[in-house]
């Protein structure tokens, strides 16, 4: 398979070298929520694909969750150092070259990455993280909606998806393409929270095997 623009380590180290910490040092309303979440259900050990600086991830450490994570941008994992800590394990890699090893997690957040990927790397990565998950282990995506005011601009790719700007492409979601590439991962809630965009918050627990 090969790695969309999106995924490219040269766009990322460009973004992170020029912007360095461009989202701040606040999480994420999303992590927050899935933070409360995982906490409710006892979940200890977290993947997080596409850490970044490690921005959303120190919310989930300061409440006894370990984590581990993936990042395409060296100078990304750079910065997670230098901010978090070089205790953390991070693997440096494209989401797409999932897995990077045999874990089991029992839990999986990942914030703002699925929709910048095509149809088979959703459908990859999606795989890829429920197989990664313990039994009885939860997975939380957020993913930008057709709510958005980016919806429809740009260039047209495919159905619901745009290159909007700087060469960003996104798939734009709705209830309909969140239940046909989650159902069959155990999908149990969506719901609607908003940051920059407005966003799904999608929820799945493992209790079934995954169905190609």
């Amino acid at each position: 398979m090969t790695t969309s623009e999106n995924e490219t380590p040269e766009f990322w180290e460009k973004s992170f070298i020029e912007k360095q910490e461009m989202w701040g040092f606040e999480p994420s309303h999303s992590a927050t929520l899935t933070k409360d979440f995982f906490v409710e259900n006892t979940v200890k050990h977290i993947l997080i694909p596409g850490i970044g600086y490690g921005r959303n991830a120190q919310i989930f450490r300061e409440n006894g969750i370990e984590v581990t994570g993936i990042e395409i941008s060296k100078t990304a994992i750079e910065m997670a150092r230098k901010h978090y800590g070089e205790e953390m394990t991070i693997f440096h890699g494209s989401v797409t070259e999932m897995p990077f090893d045999n874990s089991q997690y029992d839990g999986i957040f990942c914030y703002a990455l699925i929709h910048l990927l095509d149809s088979a790397e959703r459908k990859k990565l999606i795989r890829d993280c429920y197989n990664h998950l313990s039994e009885d282990g939860y997975m939380v995506f957020t993913a930008i909606s057709k709510e958005a005011h980016t919806y429809g601009k740009g260039n047209f790719i495919s159905k619901d998806r745009y290159e909007i700007f700087d060469g960003v492409s996104m798939f734009f979601y709705d209830k309909t393409s969140i239940q046909a590439e989650f159902d069959e991962v155990g999908l149990f809630e969506i719901t609607e929270v908003t940051e920059n965009f407005p966003f799904f918050l999608i929820k799945c627990r493992k209790g079934r095997n995954f169905t190609t």
